[in-house]
């Protein structure tokens, strides 16, 4: 599944201006592989023509039955079976004043790469942050300023821990509390690494628990936010890198509607910012993170 943003797209051959559509896609599912997977790919918005690929990662053919947690058969895991190296969220098109436009695309790999889409998408430069893989790299979105682009780091991991249960030893597979996480802030013009923070260590002995930062980051002026596996979300200065806050989402809550709640793992969406509020959900539980069920509120004033 491929992600889009739009904006406007300088044409690289005919030299002049046109409306266009930036696409990040994913992997193929299955065999033969295509051109056009794990690529960004800019499309006409007045016709939907094709006027460029950049494919960053060829022969990237996976699906879920290769993980094997999840099917230890792997019947339908793809011959290629390749890295899982989609992009998982929309190209970042950043306006810059007397200059050609920057087209920032974050991918699973663990790379952020810049690109020119006034020239074919060609590779400006790219910056490994992570190590990257089904569930690693950069998962469901970066973000940028004029200065920067701001990148959380998932690299989970699991692990096997020995458990006592009803008085019998058992193993089980469980997140890696260990490993994982980080935030990066990489400098626009040239890919170099201005700042890096990891992740605190806020699992202890909690089960369902990592420090990976999967979740959507976003930026406003000064700030950058980005939630954890760990249910922690931080609010960090977008010039040092410093956590300037730090709330833990794990715990109960007593809710506006009356509804038990309890707050797990952040991931897939990003905070939003609007009306002097910051609103995120909080709960996770499709690869083994923490279960939860509420959508919180915060202001500056607390009211």
């Amino acid at each position: 599944m491929g992600t889009i943003r739009c904006g406007r797209l300088v044409g690289a051959d005919a030299g002049h201006t046109a409306s266009g559509l930036y696409v990040a896609t994913g992997n193929n599912y299955s065999d033969p592989v295509t051109g056009t997977s794990d690529a960004v790919m800019a499309l006409s918005m007045d016709t939907g023509k094709t006027l460029w690929t950049q494919q960053v990662t060829p022969n990237d053919a996976y699906n879920a039955s290769c993980l094997l947690f999840m099917d230890a058969t792997q019947a339908n895991c793809p011959p290629e079976n390749g890295s899982d190296f989609d992009f998982g969220a929309s190209p970042i098109l950043v306006a810059a004043a007397h200059r050609r436009p920057i087209l920032i695309a974050a991918q699973k790999s663990g790379v952020v790469y810049r690109l020119d889409p006034a020239r074919g998408g060609k590779v400006i430069w790219q910056t490994r942050i992570g190590k990257g893989g089904p569930l690693g790299g950069i998962e469901w979105g970066a973000a940028a300023d004029h200065q920067n682009v701001y990148a959380a780091l998932s690299d989970c991991d699991w692990k096997t821990f020995e458990r006592v249960n009803n008085g019998r030893k058992e193993s089980v597979v469980d997140l890696d509390p260990d490993k994982g996480g980080g935030l990066f802030a990489l400098r626009l013009s040239d890919g170099h690494r201005v700042w890096q923070t990891p992740t605190p260590a806020a699992c202890a002995d909690r089960e369902h628990c990592s420090p990976a930062q999967l979740a959507a980051v976003t930026a406003i002026p000064g700030v950058i936010f980005s939630g954890s596996l760990d249910g922690h979300l931080r609010a960090y200065s977008s010039e040092t890198g410093k956590i300037l806050w730090d709330f833990n989402t794990v715990q109960d809550f007593v809710t506006v509607n009356g509804v038990a709640a309890h707050g797990g793992s952040l991931n897939g969406p990003g905070v939003v910012v609007a009306g002097g509020f910051v609103y995120v959900n909080s709960g996770y539980i499709r690869f083994g993170e923490a279960p939860g069920n509420v959508l919180l509120a915060f202001s500056v004033d607390g009211k």
